[in-house]
């Protein structure tokens, strides 16, 4: 089958994404049966209230049974706890992937566990909101987003295909990189923005001579746009961190150049360095814009309260 479709999809972690996944597959009839598993018999039980599944299994072991797909998504630093757990319990020509936001680290901690006659295929949709937990899911968050797949060597091309058939069917498009390739990217393009937004919104919290009423009051300007990226999952982005540090930490450290850049031409007034920079930069934005990954809508196209009185 190279429809996307499978007899049983298996989620293990039922947050923002898998319960994304869970009302898309719904929606599209991609699967016969769904199995949920989750560690919190609170969220396992929260999945079965919205009816996300046909199945809800607290123990991971016996969720992958008969499964032909299964999704691991848990923070990254809990896939090979996972891939542990449910090695023994998949069957011969499974695939396994996942949708975690650091590659190496997640293939470093899972091929080891995977046997040889189930299908492992990485995997990192980049969607996503700040909120988490089954609730904050919703079938259209892969619409047009990209999906990264970052085989490993001597992947089947056919299982491959099925996996890519997979995400399309729910709207993503598919891309290919390797791990180590993806690790880099992603730590400009997401984790360093998450990075320097929860350093910002830190750096208010802690200034004696700005009260909390004021950032709160005044944060229509661009600091709300921070908040919103500080607001995101902290175990997710804890484990990204300790799992993605080399290239972070080589992002971070061109960053504070490129920062001290700034620095300068703003002290010694260059107004020319300060005018090239910001054209450069309002180029991406319209670039991205261009590419359907975001709205030029005015507030960038959140829903504005109607204003009383």
């Amino acid at each position: 089958m190279t429809d996307g479709h499978f007899d049983k999809i298996t989620l293990i972690g039922i947050g923002l994404i898998g319960s994304s996944i869970a009302r898309a597959v719904k929606a599209k009839g991609l699967a016969k049966t769904v199995t949920i598993s989750s560690r919190s018999q609170e969220t396992l039980d929260r999945a079965r209230e919205l009816d996300l599944g046909t199945d809800y299994v607290h123990d991971a072991g016996k969720a992958v049974e008969d499964a032909d797909l299964i999704v691991v998504s848990v923070p990254v630093g809990a896939s090979g706890k996972v891939a542990e757990e449910i090695a023994p319990h998949l069957k011969p020509g499974a695939i396994v992937t996942d949708v975690g936001s650091t590659k190496a680290s997640v293939v470093a901690q899972m091929l080891p566990h995977i046997p040889k006659n189930v299908h492992f295929i990485p995997g990192h949709p980049l969607a996503g909101t700040e909120h988490s937990g089954p609730d904050a899911g919703f079938a259209e968050l892969f619409q047009g987003r990209w999906c990264i797949l970052t085989p490993v060597h001597g992947t089947d091309k056919d299982a491959k295909r099925k996996l890519a058939a997979f995400w399309e069917a729910l709207g993503s498009k598919v891309d290919e990189m390797d791990t180590e390739h993806h690790d880099k990217v992603l730590a400009i393009v997401s984790h360093l923005p998450h990075i320097i937004a929860y350093n910002i919104v830190g750096t208010a919290d802690d200034l004696e001579t700005v009260t909390e009423s004021e950032v709160i009051k005044y944060s229509a300007s661009g600091f709300r746009d921070f908040t919103r990226l500080a607001a995101s999952d902290p175990t997710m982005w804890r484990d990204v961190c300790l799992h993605n540090k080399d290239a972070i930490l080589e992002m971070l450290s061109r960053f504070s150049e490129d920062l001290a850049y700034l620095q300068r031409a703003i002290r010694w007034g260059d107004g020319e360095k300060l005018f090239d920079l910001f054209t450069r930069t309002r180029a991406i934005r319209r670039s991205i814009i261009d590419a359907g990954q975001d709205t030029a809508a005015p507030n960038f196209g959140r829903p504005v309260a109607d204003k009383k009185g």
